[in-house]
């Protein structure tokens, strides 16, 4: 089944109608901009709150390593998603940082699509780059099953990271999702999702999971739950017709 993140979340209330609903992961946004942003320890009683099997995402903008680090130890955050380009290999802050998790969080990638889809031999060349990203290096330890591994394609700005509520050009994308499934890597779609056209990416991408916020919302940063349930069982209902 189709991995559903619903992201944004800022109460206890909205974090267990998503997880009864059947999300799989819930998002919280650290970032002081965003009118999703969340203080560490009302995360921390959310996810205190919530049950084991869900994946709990600390969301970051250019946030030190360490300092994401921090707060995902503070909150019991099982995975790190971060807008920043990382370099496809592990990172001795990060690691030393991870060292004293039970299980080390897995570290996501957020990438803005746009503006690589503006021409075919910049789709192409991104292409290639998630084709051969996991391939080992000589002489290089391997990189951890869930260490960028898992890459959200969203339709971000460098002013607007995330949340736009605007989508990207699912077809141009094709050639891009099609390397990232031969290379090994895992396709989230996030950016401009709602219940209406969630299964239209599902069917034009195959990506192996959903990310909203926005579509969901009755206002940033308070879900709206028909649009939360309607956006999951739209979800399970293109996977029953995959």
């Amino acid at each position: 089944m189709t991995w559903v993140k619903i992201c944004g979340i800022t109460n206890l209330e909205d974090a267990q109608l998503a997880v009864e609903a059947g999300a799989d992961a819930l998002g919280f946004v650290f970032y002081e901009k965003s009118p999703r942003n969340i203080q560490p320890e009302v995360a921390r009683e959310i996810v205190s709150a919530l049950p084991e099997r869900v994946e709990n995402v600390g969301v970051f903008v250019e946030s030190p390593c360490l300092q994401s680090v921090d707060i995902a130890r503070q909150v019991g955050l099982t995975a790190l998603q971060n807008t920043l380009r990382f370099p496809l290999s592990s990172d001795s802050q990060q690691a030393i940082g991870f060292a004293g998790f039970p299980r080390p969080p897995k570290l996501f990638i957020s990438i803005s699509i746009a503006d690589f889809l503006e021409d075919d031999d910049t789709i192409r060349g991104l292409a290639r780059s998630f084709l051969t990203s996991r391939r080992g290096v000589p002489g290089q330890a391997a990189i951890p099953d869930g260490w960028f591994d898992t890459f959200f394609l969203d339709s971000g700005t460098p002013e607007q990271p995330g949340g736009t509520g605007k989508s990207f050009d699912w077809e141009k994308a094709v050639p891009v999702a099609e390397a990232m499934r031969e290379g090994g890597l895992k396709l989230v779609v996030a950016g401009g999702l709602t219940p209406a056209n969630v299964a239209e990416a599902m069917r034009i991408l195959k990506p192996w999971g959903v990310d909203v916020s926005s579509g969901v919302e009755a206002k940033p940063g308070k879900k709206d739950p028909e649009q939360v349930r309607a956006f999951i069982n739209a979800v399970r209902e293109a996977d029953k017709n995959a």
